[in-house]
């Protein structure tokens, strides 16, 4: 009992540090845009940890863990609408996990949930209606990524292959499955007015960089709950590593993303930094509690290089307007931190590369189909995309008849 509780303290610490880390996400997205947009990302931000909690409680958490049967497929399970709380005697029943109660477990997971629309939030910031952002965060957090996590988490077909495919804390269960459905976001929607001038891409300053700058920070500490509580336990040896490799890799992709812009740009770009150290963070994600330090140094200096590269090429190449890096930061790195897991650390070799290589592409195929689905049906249907006007005078007047800061207007255009 007194290791249990241990565990589910522990265990609830780290679900404080993930619900805290929707902060950062919130600074970042509104410190890298511009003002007249503030009220309508905080908006967005606030309705996904909201509406995502409530759908994991009544569909997600049992469609994630749906306990597949033996000979299942892996691929489709259902457990039943809301919570039932497993209970002997008519109390909770303890021995549900050495690691933590059925509460703790529903709660900490519910704050992964939320993540992915989150990411996608950034993605398509500032030209976006907000209504069909909603329902597309309701069908993405309430089905989508809760039935994708059950193949891997729930015990579903890429657990069940002969060599399982891994994600410690889900570079790409979580970080890939936002960041793929932010490229179809983005294709779809298009681009803000301005951002490209006779086919070269124009820098769109964001309005506030110290509170972006706060909001890695927040994030970083964030992710000491994020990987520390995938341990789901308080494990002395493992939740120390994890941490330290956690935190090793962030300051790699940050370094490396600084000397690499650098050399490139010949300018000392803050946000290319700041950017580098999440590159980091998602990197090394999927197998934090398998490497050694110098292992997380390497995965987090290759993720701070392909940041700065990733986004000069959805910049130059793809011609894609992504306001915050999120497809550099989490989809870019999601997949090289999952393929890390069959290179470096306890678990390198061929046959867990190419399970990796199996778990990328089948997360690539749900999460490009299901969110080209539901985001072109919306187009159709009611429309993405807000007016000329409402995008140049600013989502916050016209979508919510308020401004963030309404005592001081900066001069923008």
């Amino acid at each position: 009992m007194e290791l249990l509780t241990t565990n589910n303290v522990w265990m609830m610490i780290c679900t404080a540090l993930v619900f805290f880390m929707h902060l950062g996400f919130a600074f970042l997205e509104i410190g890298l845009t511009r003002q007249k947009n503030t009220i309508n990302i905080l908006f967005k931000n606030i309705f996904i940890i909201t509406i995502g909690l409530l759908l994991y409680c009544l569909v997600g958490f049992n469609l994630m863990y749906p306990g597949f049967a033996e000979g299942s497929s892996g691929i489709f399970g259902f457990a039943g609408f809301g919570l039932d709380s497993p209970t002997v005697d008519g109390v909770l029943d303890l021995t549900y996990n050495e690691g933590y109660t059925y509460w703790t477990d529903f709660l900490f997971q519910g704050m992964f949930a939320a993540t992915a629309a989150t990411i996608v939030s950034g993605a398509v910031a500032e030209r976006i209606k907000i209504l069909p952002f909603m329902i597309f965060t309701v069908v993405y957090v309430g089905f989508v990524y809760p039935i994708a996590g059950s193949w891997k988490w729930g015990g579903g077909f890429l657990d069940m292959l002969e060599t399982p495919f891994y994600d410690f804390a889900g570079s790409t269960l979580v970080h890939s499955v936002g960041g793929w459905a932010a490229v179809v976001a983005v294709c779809l929607l298009g681009a803000r007015i301005g951002k490209f001038k006779d086919g070269k891409p124009q820098a769109i300053p964001g309005h506030n960089i110290p509170m972006a700058t706060a909001g890695v920070l927040i994030l970083w500490l964030g992710w000491f709950g994020f990987n520390g509580g995938s341990v789901l336990s308080a494990d002395p040896t493992l939740t120390s590593l994890t941490l330290v490799t956690t935190c090793l890799a962030a300051a790699a992709g940050g370094v490396v993303a600084m000397l690499v812009s650098t050399a490139m740009y010949k300018n000392l770009d803050l946000t290319m930094f700041l950017n580098g150290i999440l590159g980091g963070l998602v990197g090394i994600t999927a197998g934090a509690d398998q490497m050694s330090p110098t292992d997380a140094i390497i995965i987090g200096a290759v993720a701070g290089a392909l940041i700065v590269l990733a986004v000069s090429f959805v910049d130059n190449k793809l011609k894609l307007d992504d306001p915050v890096g999120a497809i550099a930061v989490h989809l870019v790195c999601g997949i090289w931190g999952t393929l890390a897991v069959g290179i470096f650390g306890n678990l390198a070799g061929v046959d867990q590369f190419i399970s990796q290589l199996i778990g990328v592409a089948s997360y690539a195929a749900i999460c490009i189909v299901s969110a080209f689905v539901i985001i072109y049906t919306l187009k159709k249907t009611m429309g993405i995309r807000v007016s000329e006007r409402e995008e140049l005078e600013g989502l916050d007047g016209h979508e919510h008849g308020m401004d963030a800061y309404p005592d001081f207007r900066l001069n923008e255009h």
